[in-house]
């Protein structure tokens, strides 16, 4: 699956590769405009950098919320469980099924980690697409309204699809990666009137060859989020 992401790029960057503008209110307050992020935990349910249609880069918390989700505790015990999304059952999860016709979004990614189980040991690696500085992750969003404050949150999930040949030695337990898109279909994949078949070719495997990886520390969960070592590479 995929918990643990990388946004080393600053935002202007970021902005400049989607042809999206600058929110000040939303990005350079809430994600810090200039900061590099070289991992981002979902287990603390961050605001991360996504994009929409919208020209705007929009600032939402990773863990999707349901629109039609109760209350506040009911939150909290979703967006433990929808921090990813499997493109095989996608269409008919609750939480799913509406923000993958009417409600995808882009998660910018400059690499991301998986561990492989090797001998009784856990050996991370740091994995990412050549030749793309930032590269795209197909993903679903929604806004809930917390009637007790008045608040819109809004949300996102990344969806998985099955192992290509280089991410299925790494994560060899589950047999996971993030759907990953083609440049050329970025704004397809955004278009709120795409098919459903349309939709399903998006989240194949993303080929192997045009994707590489290596092993890092495995102390790089205890490093400070803005610690560029997190992805040195071990000898």
């Amino acid at each position: 699956m995929c918990f643990y992401n990388s946004m080393s790029a600053k935002a202007t960057k970021l902005a400049a590769r989607y042809g999206r503008n600058l929110s000040v209110v939303e990005i350079a307050e809430k994600i810090l405009k200039e900061q590099e992020q070289y991992r981002v935990n979902a287990f603390s349910f961050p605001e991360y950098p996504i994009i929409t249609s919208d020209p705007e880069i929009q600032s939402y918390k990773w863990g999707l919320i349901p629109f039609w989700t109760k209350d506040e505790k009911q939150a909290n015990e979703i967006k433990r469980m929808t921090l990813n999304a499997r493109a095989d059952t996608i269409f008919q999860k609750p939480s799913f099924r509406e923000p993958i016709m009417k409600k995808r979004c882009i998660v910018p990614s400059t690499g991301y980690f998986e561990w492989r189980h090797e001998d009784g040991k856990k050996i991370p690696y740091y994995i990412y697409v050549k030749d793309e500085p930032i590269f795209s992750m197909a993903g679903v969003y929604d806004s809930w309204l917390d009637r007790s404050t008045g608040e819109v949150i809004s949300t996102f999930s990344i969806i998985t699809t099955e192992a290509n040949e280089l991410t299925g030695y790494i994560h060899n337990t589950k047999h996971r990666m993030p759907a990953i898109l083609n440049q050329e279909d970025e704004e397809k994949w955004l278009d709120p009137k795409l098919e459903k078949s349309d939709i399903e070719q998006l989240l194949l495997p993303f080929p192997a060859d045009q994707m590489d990886a290596y092993v890092i520390n495995n102390d790089f969960l205890k490093k400070k989020a803005d610690d560029p070592m997190i992805l040195n590479k071990v000898s």
